[in-house]
């Protein structure tokens, strides 16, 4: 690679970080910058942001970026990727309509239980090829039609927050594919579906709706203000962009059929691809990264958020004290815990489950003898087994041979063993830093030409391979049945702890 070789700008957009990367066209990070977006609470079970502010946060992580990789006139191209679900409205100037809503909101909760009482939700599912959630467009738009009717009436365009970003940069506005079917499309043509919107009682949305693009189709360019706030110069190519999802299989190398990538974070997500659509109400068949593609995401908002909380919660003197030291720490305990009979679960439902909304998290068959290793190996057993959950549902639809893990909870050795172990396949992680800004990276290099498509982009990076052992892999297959047999005991009790709390679940 030359010094004068092309590059690209990947924009990954969390529901707490936004990071900016530059790449060379071999997938090598040359710089990254971060940037916290703050997430506004302003009633029980709302999660917001400011839109403008994290148009901001991403300006300047793009400038830091591109400062410090010395690369900016070689900067071919501009893709972004970003948390999928939530909606981010803007009138018809394009001008935002109060806050963006994140895919952690929970409001709509009682929509989707009108919907799911009274046949909506098996209708949406046939056609759609997904069950509504609460932080569905199509929940949080009804919700607001009815809650906020002045600022619903005032909706030009319905975006996503990817699509937000893109009219940051290039001032034009739609959406790609993939993010375009979190919920009015229909499941087998992959575009609109006007009976979809009337059946959510939204027709009159449908002048909102954004463009479909492909993910690597080129949209607009940079304008000369974006240009100056980033650190770029006006006219870079802009593509689509992609869901972060499957942004970040694409980054692994783990998008394509027989595959499942695994996004260990703040949702345990997992995806597989597919050549027809396949509907189940254990999944969202949503579209892939071009027609006649169909990615297939088991999810729920119960992952490594878990072990975050843990270490902030339980933790916090010795993180202070030891900073990312405290991870090999812990890791070792758990190490030693593995090695011991324990008794010692955890459903992992501190912020959410693919049990109701009214589960909650909890330890249970603690001892007085048991010690922190103990109750982290139960954390990062539930963890696995919830992803397990999920992937047991996609393994009943579509045949898998091969897992990829992702996420923070991937770096560490010990964890990816555990799931290995509990998934019981081989599970590849790859030595790649930032996944999903690396997938965006990759359509905007299939945008300007650089490959002949996304995943044709997508170098083999180094990996590690986990490979199941025999007697772990039996004990935590037993002890999956018990987490099963634990959470469908659970359920009647659930919501009466909810409601001491004043929960509407």
């Amino acid at each position: 690679m030359t010094d004068r070789a092309p590059c690209l700008l990947g924009l990954d957009i969390g529901l707490t970080v936004t990071k900016a990367v530059v790449f060379d066209a071999a997938g090598t990070a040359l710089a990254v910058a971060r940037r916290r977006v703050p997430q506004i609470m302003p009633a029980p079970r709302h999660v917001e942001r400011d839109m403008r502010v994290l148009w901001r946060a991403s300006a300047e992580a793009m400038a830091e970026a591109v400062a410090a990789s010395g690369a900016a006139d070689r900067i071919a191209g501009v893709g972004v990727s970003a948390h999928g679900d939530g909606v981010y409205p803007v009138d018809a100037d394009g001008a935002p309509l109060g806050n963006g809503v994140l895919s952690l909101d929970s409001r709509a909760g009682g929509v989707v239980a009108g919907w799911e009482g009274d046949g909506t939700a098996a209708a949406a599912l046939e056609r759609s090829g997904q069950m509504p959630h609460a932080s569905a467009p199509s929940a949080l738009l009804a919700w607001m039609k009815t809650a906020a009717p002045e600022r619903f009436a005032r909706i030009g365009h319905v975006l996503a927050c990817k699509d937000w970003l893109r009219l940051c940069l290039t001032g034009t506005i739609g959406t790609d594919l993939t993010e375009a079917s979190t919920s009015f499309t229909n499941v087998r043509t992959q575009e609109y579906d006007t009976d979809i919107l009337r059946l959510y009682g939204l027709g009159a949305l449908a002048p909102a709706l954004p463009e479909i693009s492909a993910p690597h189709d080129v949209v607009g360019s940079l304008t000369a203000p974006a240009a100056r706030a980033c650190g770029l110069r006006a006219g870079l190519p802009v593509v689509a962009g992609v869901h972060d999802v499957t942004a970040s299989s694409l980054g692994v190398g783990g998008y394509g059929e027989g595959r499942a990538t695994l996004v260990a974070g703040t949702y345990s997500i997992n995806e597989t691809v597919s050549a027809a659509p396949k509907v189940d109400a254990r999944w969202f068949c949503r579209n892939g990264l071009r027609r006649g593609a169909w990615n297939n995401m088991a999810i729920s908002p119960a992952s490594a958020a878990n072990y975050d909380w843990v270490l902030d919660t339980l933790c916090a003197t010795d993180r202070a004290a030891q900073g990312d030291a405290l991870h090999a720490t812990l890791a070792a305990e758990i190490e030693a815990a593995r090695a011991r009979p324990a008794g010692v679960m955890f459903h992992p439902y501190l912020f959410g489950s693919p049990h109701g909304p009214g589960a909650s998290a909890g330890f249970l068959g603690l001892r007085g003898w048991h010690g922190r290793g103990d109750m982290l190996r139960a954390l990062i057993e539930g963890i696995a087994f919830n992803h397990r959950l999920h992937l047991d549902a996609l393994r009943d639809g579509f045949a898998i041979t091969a897992l990829h893990l992702t996420g923070g909870i991937s770096n560490n050795p010990v964890h990816a063993q555990v799931f290995a172990d509990a998934l019981g396949l081989p599970l590849s992680v790859a030595d790649v830093p930032e996944p999903a800004a690396w997938g965006a990276a990759l359509c905007a290099g299939a945008g300007v030409g650089l490959f002949d498509s996304p995943v044709a982009g997508a170098q083999a990076a180094p990996t590690r391979t986990y490979t199941p052992e025999t007697v772990q892999t039996a004990a935590l297959d037993a002890r999956y049945r018990l987490h099963l047999e634990i959470a469908e005991a659970l359920a009647p009790v659930w919501p009466k702890l909810d409601a001491l709390e004043g929960g509407n679940a």
